[in-house]
């Protein structure tokens, strides 16, 4: 059994790393899991990811041991009722009991089963990286010798408060407030785990704010691109008026809607414009009803479940990438956009400008929930190849000085080290300064 003042080599950490879902194909979670797992090894680490369903896709040397669960929002059957045999702790009893009464138990129960995988193990990692789980079993980790650093890509109070701004009705903001019920376990959590790696200065801010964590035991570290499949495809021939968004979530936030008020009208003025989605619409979606209204349904078009060599392809198609958000903590997929040569158009919604760089060297940037705005710089990019060629150019350099795996991954580890060094130096008495926190700045 190890204890605070065992010996770690810092060029070969051993990192049990949590994430509560996994999916490779919606959500950013399994796309930052999959490409920091393999460059940490890259990097000389070695990493065991720890993962509830939907399970990522991992590269080799990148060890993985699953955390099942009842898998209550699984397609196509999501708000499933399990079979009575699929009850077998009373974790299981608790994960379908919150569900039942409008709750998301997953970060909750994720923690609770990864603990228990954990017990014993003490000898095999030196450290616990936990992908915003944040579930009370992190803390039950911390109180049984484990250092634990936590990732936070932005906080979920955001989230929580636009969809409660977009809510219409009693019944709807009731039933919000209960399925964000997880948040004050969260907030408890995070205030009290030792080291927090986020995204973006933005998200540093607003997790500070928000959370009530102290600015110094936050470190920025950007997330990365994949910049061998992001890429210019110039063999790919673009298609006139095509626009591409990426929306990970059927939720107020990400910003469909204003998105769709301005394809319409971009359409009064250019008849070629339509709207490939990278998504999928959630049960009693709001949005086939927006698209009636605006008389769009034959301009926008939906895909989901697309590796990442089908996206670069659709991106390479395009004549300008979208990213229409309220908010973004990051957006792995303005960078991917970026990456891909193609002509960006994004709001200045929470840390999307740190990501995209200066209007009109970079990108297009209007204001967030601004249909009107974000019409005219769809309409200024479709209508100027020589501003498409520019931007698709400056944003691609962008994303390689910037945004790339390898300077993820090293931020990270450089974060670990900071963490085993500050515990060590706490066990032994010896005080100091805390290590400098690192800051990769966008």
């Amino acid at each position: 059994m190890q204890g605070p003042l065992s010996r770690f080599d810092p060029e070969r950490l051993r990192i049990a790393y949590l994430v509560y879902r996994g999916n490779p194909r919606c959500g950013g979670q399994g796309v930052y899991s999959r490409h920091l797992s393999r460059e940490l090894v890259e990097l000389g680490h070695e990493v065991t990811v720890f993962s509830g369903p939907p399970y990522p896709e991992l590269d080799d040397g990148v060890s993985f041991v699953p955390v099942p669960s009842l898998d209550l929002y699984r397609e196509p059957d999501p708000f499933r009722v399990p079979k009575l045999r699929e009850f077998t702790s009373r974790t299981d009893v608790l994960e379908f009991a919150v569900m039942c009464t409008a709750g998301f138990p997953e970060p909750r129960t994720f923690a609770i089963r990864a603990r228990r995988l954990l017990a014993g193990r003490r000898s095999d990692f030196d450290l616990v990286h936990d992908n915003q789980s944040l579930g009370s079993g992190v803390l039950k980790m911390m109180g049984d010798g484990w250092p634990v650093i936590e990732t936070i890509h932005h906080p979920i109070t955001v989230d929580r408060e636009l969809d409660l701004g977009h809510a219409t009705t009693l019944r709807r903001k009731l039933a919000l407030r209960r399925w964000y019920g997880f948040l004050g376990m969260q907030i408890r959590v995070a205030r009290r785990v030792p080291r927090v790696i986020t995204v973006s200065e933005s998200s540093r801010r607003d997790i500070a704010e928000q959370l009530g964590v102290d600015h110094d035991r936050i470190a920025v570290v950007p997330v990365g691109v994949d910049d061998a499949v992001f890429r210019p495809r110039p063999e790919i021939a673009r298609v006139p008026g095509r626009l591409v968004t990426t929306a990970s979530a059927d939720v107020p936030m990400k910003g469909l809607v204003p998105l769709l008020e301005a394809l319409a009208r971009v359409r009064t003025e250019r008849e070629d414009a339509h709207l490939v989605v990278v998504g999928r619409l959630r049960e009693g979606s709001q949005i086939p009803h927006v698209m009636e209204g605006l008389g769009l349904e034959r301009a926008v078009r939906f895909c989901s479940g697309i590796s990442d060599a089908e996206l670069s392809e659709l991106y390479a198609s395009a004549e300008a990438a979208v990213v229409p958000s309220l908010y973004e903590g990051f957006s792995l997929p303005a960078v991917e956009a970026m990456a891909s040569g193609v002509p960006l158009v994004a709001t200045t919604g929470g840390a999307l400008p740190e990501v995209a760089g200066r209007d009109g060297e970079t990108a297009l940037l209007v204001p967030p929930d601004d249909h009107g705005a974000l019409a005219l710089g769809l309409l200024r990019v479709l209508g100027d190849a020589e501003l498409r060629g520019r931007l698709g150019a400056a944003g691609r350099r962008r994303t390689l000085q910037r945004f790339t795996w390898p300077v993820t991954a090293r931020g990270t580890a450089d974060q670990y080290r900071v963490l085993l060094d500050e515990r060590a130096r706490a066990a032994t008495g010896t005080g100091g300064e805390a290590g400098v926190r690192q800051v990769v700045r966008c």
